[in-house]
Order: C-alpha cells, then sequence, then structure tokens
C-alpha cells in the first residue's frame, strides 16, 4: 500500500498548493488504484507492476481524450488532460529512447530467431514482458515491424 500513501501524500501538498489540476490527476490515480484494489477476485495490496499498468491506461485515455478535444477545436478542455497527463507521467518509470528501444527489440529478436514478420507474435510476447511500463505497447509494435520487415 505504499504506492497509495505516496500518492496520498501527494493530494494533500497539492491541497495545500491550491494546484487544482494537480489534484484531480492525483484523485483520479488515487480513484483508480481504490477501484482495482476492491474489485471482486482482487489482490488486498496492489503490486507496483499493476498501478504502473492502471497509470499507463490513464495516460492513454487522456491522450485520446485530448486529440477529440483538439480535434473539435476545444483547448479549453485539451489542456487540463495534457496537463493530467504530465501529473500522471511523474509516477510512471522513465520511458526507454529510441535508441535504447532499439537495441533491446533487437536483442529480443536474436532470441527468438525471428527472421520474418510471421514471427512477430513471438517478438511481441518477449517484448511486452521485458519492456512492460518503459514503452507504449504501439511504439514497441512500430518499431518490431520495422525491425522484422
Amino acid at each position: 500500500m505504499a504506492f497509495l500513501d505516496l500518492i496520498s501524500e501527494e493530494i494533500k501538498k497539492a491541497m495545500l498548493a491550491k494546484d487544482k489540476v494537480r489534484l484531480e490527476a492525483l484523485r483520479g490515480i488515487k480513484k483508480e488504484l481504490l477501484e482495482a484494489r476492491t474489485a471482486k477476485d482482487a489482490p488486498e495490496e496492489i503490486t507496483d507492476e499493476a498501478a504502473v499498468t492502471i497509470m499507463q491506461k490513464m495516460v492513454k485515455q487522456r491522450k485520446e481524450s485530448a486529440e477529440i478535444y483538439a480535434s473539435q477545436k476545444r483547448s479549453d478542455l485539451a489542456e487540463p488532460e495534457l496537463e493530467q497527463i504530465k501529473v500522471i507521467q511523474e509516477f510512471l518509470p522513465a520511458q526507454l529512447a529510441d535508441e535504447e528501444l532499439t537495441a533491446i527489440i533487437k536483442d529480443i529478436i536474436a532470441e527468438t530467431g525471428a527472421a520474418s514478420m510471421k514471427e512477430m507474435g513471438k517478438v511481441m510476447a518477449v517484448a511486452t514482458q521485458r519492456l512492460a511500463g518503459r514503452a507504449e505497447g504501439r511504439v514497441v509494435s512500430e518499431k518490431v515491424r520495422q525491425l522484422l520487415s
């Protein structure tokens, strides 16, 4: 529950600082973590890996919302979404640089012996596990596709 405690402390700091956007993002994180913990058949404590997965999902949702708002020329709604993404990303592991990602995927391709696009699934299975939290699935998929073709 250390992660949930950290979020609670950050909520208190945001309340004292009267930072509404940060407060809303932190409350969203806490809500999602509490829901995951109280879900049917859920473990009593949320692991760090599960918390990272939840927050990545939250970032993805906010990106999609911001894109929709931007396409509708509603920057007044898109801006808070983008600000919340920044707050959530503070608690996520650092994302890999393109060069690092390429090197890791090349290693995985060599390990699995993949030589064509037909074996992309095999590479993706290993890459998804090894890169969890450190790279977006879409980016990993594009890089694997690029390296195998």
